[in-house]
């Protein structure tokens, strides 16, 4: 197995070798010639410095870790069986894959209701989420999803109005909530998010008293930095502007020699970075108070990968605080432009977290103590991805956090019907035809449900909902195989481990031993006794 530490050129840098054979702990050529330009990581660096720190082109995609962990989802195998069901009558008349029960519930009223157990976590003040949001938020809508807008929103929002530091108006904000609302059918949220100087500009009570946004994320961090987020800006004003709105400005936009070299032509953007939360128990409960006397109906809790001990914090706050929704997001992934490093080498990679998280809902659970509902993220993107998810979080997790897939369908729809508008049909989808409704299978359906509406729908809507119609199709399949018919009756014993590694970190049992007691009697007992230690029907 490669674990890709030494990496030193990727596409996600636009970096590459000079030579074919490379030191596989460092990343570098085997040989490394004096006279190259620099190609790899290193070589590009001594160029141009920090701007390889970033995946590029820097704005316009999404990343996630090229790290092949010692352990993934795809070291599970899901179980099938061939007798009895749950969830519905033993039936081959009615237990159909159709019939599957995926939708849920979050909150402590059950109140947030989710048509298939998929929800989109935080999508911030990046290019790339701003440009795609009106797609992102339609299509979740539609679907009848969940969709959290991210942190910095407001303070990066260039109309946005602060009075004695405090934001009492955001156009961007409005526009984000209002696109999701204007396509909300009944199933489905939208949630707003907060960082350290979110909180400070009263984000959360802006967007509950004045945009009545019912549902309010506290963010601890994500899984793929363990720092604040950051972006680019354009010119120096715009630079001067977020320092002094309380972000880290790179290079310091104050700075005469900075000016000078800006005006030089020496650079053309500057960095601004978040800066990072410093959690304690009374700050949190505090907070978690406050954002309910301001009237919010759900209070959410959103943390990384980082140390044990901060998981366990997590989860022992959001009991406390009978939080709403938990959302425990493993290393790897990200949307945003995090640091590619950061991203590959920071953190606790979702399997191990996930199984970490239960083992501490466990000892709630014997404790007898509030359970949170729970939804875990962190590289999910198919929908073998959301049952391995679920069964392994079993029998806390309500729903899984998926960023960079929903956007890639959203990014894809919206590419594909701008093309088909201007009279061009990418190639690999001409033997369909060359209208929306023959390129997207579900748009003649979407059309006759909506009628005249659906000429508005942005492009990348259409895409995301037939991407999570196939999600919702692919999940009933599986679960039909395992004759689980609703969430609820998903666990631990629909998933057998393929490695022995993988059964000693997540406690599922390794493939050769699974059912090994129920086999050996059915093998040692007469044929009268068949029945008796076969699975029966459960509600």
């Amino acid at each position: 197995m490669t674990y890709s530490s030494g990496m030193g050129a990727s596409e996600a840098t636009l970096t590459r070798r000079r030579s074919k054979d490379y030191s596989p702990f460092s990343g570098m050529c085997a040989t490394c010639l004096d006279g190259c330009t620099g190609f790899c990581e290193v070589g590009r660096s001594a160029v141009r410095g920090r701007e390889v720190l970033y995946p590029q082109p820097f704005g316009r995609i999404s990343a996630a870790a090229q790290k092949d962990y010692p352990l993934d989802l795809s070291h599970f195998s899901i179980m099938g069986t061939v007798v009895g069901a749950q969830g519905i009558e033993p039936d081959s008349d009615r237990a159909i894959f159709p019939a599957v029960d995926i939708t849920t519930c979050l909150g402590r009223d059950g109140g947030l209701r989710l048509r298939l157990p998929v929800f989109i976590p935080a999508l911030g003040s990046t290019h790339i989420a701003a440009e795609n949001w009106p797609h992102l938020a339609a299509g979740a809508a539609l679907s009848g999803i969940g969709l959290v807008v991210g942190e910095n929103v407001c303070a990066m929002d260039p109309e946005v109005e602060i009075r004695g530091g405090r934001v009492v108006h955001s156009p961007a904000l409005e526009a984000r909530v209002r696109a999701f609302r204007e396509w909300h059918r009944g199933w489905g949220f939208v949630a707003v998010q907060a960082n350290v100087e979110d909180t400070a500009l009263g984000v959360h009570e802006y967007a509950i008293c004045r945009l009545g946004v019912e549902a309010v994320e506290v963010k601890w961090g994500q899984g793929a930095k363990d720092i604040g987020g950051e972006v680019k800006l354009a010119g120096i004003e715009r630079a001067r502007d977020l320092k002094r709105k309380g972000y880290i400005v790179l290079p310091d936009p104050d700075d005469p020699a900075v000016q000078e070299a800006y005006e030089g032509g020496a650079f053309t953007e500057f960095e601004r970075h978040s800066r990072v939360g410093m959690v304690t128990p009374e700050s949190f409960l505090r907070r978690v108070e406050e954002l309910r006397r301001a009237g919010a109906r759900y209070v959410f809790l959103k943390t990384g990968a980082y140390r044990p001990r901060d998981l366990a914090l997590a989860v022992r706050l959001a009991s406390e605080a009978r939080i709403d929704l938990l959302t425990v997001d493993g290393a790897g992934g990200g949307t945003g432009m995090s640091p590619w490093r950061m991203m590959n080498e920071w953190g606790i990679p979702t399997v191990y977290l996930v199984s970490l998280l239960r083992r501490y809902m466990d000892e709630l659970r014997a404790k007898g103590a509030y359970l949170p509902p729970v939804a875990v993220a962190g590289g999910f993107s198919l929908e073998d991805h959301v049952f391995k998810g679920l069964a392994l979080a079993a029998p806390y997790a309500r729903a899984i956090g998926m960023a960079r897939a929903p956007l890639a369908a959203a990014m894809v729809g919206k590419t594909v019907a701008a093309m088909l508008r201007e009279g061009k049909v990418p190639a690999d989808y001409r033997k369909f035809g060359s209208s929306r409704e023959q390129v997207f299978v579900l748009a003649g359906e979407l059309r006759r449900e909506m009628g005249a509406d659906f000429d508005r729908l942005p492009g990348g809507a259409i895409g995301l909902y037939t991407y999570l119609e196939r999600l919702g199709q692919g999940l009933r399949q599986l679960m039909a195989g395992a004759r689980k018919f609703n969430l609820s009756c998903l666990g631990r014993d629909d998933l057998a481990a393929l490695t022995e590694e993988a059964a000693r970190v997540s406690g599922v049992p390794h493939i050769m031993q699974l059912d090994a007691e129920e086999s050996a009697r059915l093998l040692a007992g007469s044929t009268t006794d068949w029945g008796r230690d076969l699975p029966q029907v459960a509600s």
